[in-house]
């Protein structure tokens, strides 16, 4: 039998030798979606590991990072847009991390080069139009600048980042000067100066400001789902276009990830970050918001089913969107576009 002293011996090597997790893992989301609450919920439940969650404007979690530096609490960084990732890669509050379970699961143009993010969930930019005034709607992004549409597009203004990533891929398929031409052309085509939200853009198609608008898939399908003032009574004159279906295919935007470099949890923070790639997350992406998973093979939703398919762009990898961001905001500046 070992003696008394051995064992506590024992267990002081393996005190040493073994992690002891902190159960715990504290993420800063600016995904302001109830849905999610059961995305933690199931995280929680399978491995243990509670979820301490501070929502805010991503910018507002930036800065909160950027303040906090090396003390901060928080492991994880989740927002809606890679431009606004991009912000935080600036910021130097990320580090870089490996998981050959995200590698498998994630196509690289949907990941940092250099591991510092990868995508959740995708968003696609479509155009939208009306079917009792347009018969041959644009087919491309580059089409709304043509001059035939001079007075009919409603888009969002130029600090949405959202449109923002837009024109950075824009910069990244056809060059800076052709970004410039077309930015300069939709501004010459806008119904009205820029104003409101995505749904504010498809409000515009029903009440008749405009007749061609851009929006992100998902505030289009939310106007099934239940009563949306200005949107559902009309829903069903609106057509929609899948953008650069000849060429590079339709933008893709997403929904990010990332490990904080002062992450005092990193084993912790890498779990919940695969299980954001699981078949539960990527349904629960699907189902309860109508974005796109980013792994192959997942489906979609109803709602998504309802848009048909489609070719994403991915020939682009996303690092574009904020490689170019500082390039976008300068050519929206320049023609105007508020």
């Amino acid at each position: 039998m070992q003696s008394l002293k051995a064992v506590i011996g024992m267990a002081a090597t393996l005190a040493l030798t073994t992690p002891v997790l902190a159960q715990e893992v504290n993420v800063y989301s600016s995904r302001h979606y109830d849905s999610d609450n059961a995305l933690y919920e199931e995280f929680t439940d399978k491995t243990g590991i509670s979820v301490n969650r501070i929502e805010a404007d991503a910018d507002e979690l930036i800065a909160r990072l950027t303040a906090e530096g090396a003390n901060s609490p928080a492991d994880v960084f989740i927002t809606v847009d890679v431009g606004r990732m991009a912000r935080a890669e600036e910021a130097g509050v990320l580090q870089p991390f490996t998981s050959d379970v995200i590698k498998t699961r994630v196509p690289a143009h949907l990941r940092h080069p250099d591991d510092l993010w990868f995508g959740l969930s995708q968003r696609t930019r479509i155009i939208f139009y009306a079917k009792d005034r347009v018969e041959t709607p644009p087919q491309t992004y580059e089409e709304l600048a043509e001059p035939k549409w001079q007075g009919k597009v409603c888009i969002r203004s130029s600090s949405n980042v959202y449109n923002q990533s837009l024109l950075a891929s824009i910069i990244d398929a056809d060059g800076v000067d052709a970004a410039k031409t077309w930015a300069a052309g939709v501004v010459g085509n806008m119904a009205r100066p820029p104003q409101g939200g995505d749904t504010d853009q498809l409000r515009g198609l029903v009440s008749g400001e405009c007749d061609v608008a851009v929006a992100n898939n998902y505030y289009f399908l939310r106007g099934f789902d239940g009563d949306v003032d200005g949107l559902t009574s009309g829903i069903e004159g609106i057509g929609w276009v899948w953008p650069n279906q000849d060429g590079r295919g339709a933008h893709v935007n997403l929904a990010v990830a990332a490990m904080i470099a002062a992450a005092p949890h990193p084993e912790e923070a890498t779990a919940l970050l695969e299980f954001l790639t699981g078949e539960f997350a990527q349904t629960q992406f699907a189902r309860d918001n109508h974005e796109y998973p980013v792994v192959d093979g997942m489906a979609g939703d109803e709602g998504t089913a309802r848009l048909g398919a489609f070719k994403p762009d991915t020939t682009t990898n996303t690092s574009a969107f904020s490689r170019n961001a500082a390039e976008a905001q300068a050519i929206f500046n320049q023609v105007g576009w508020n």
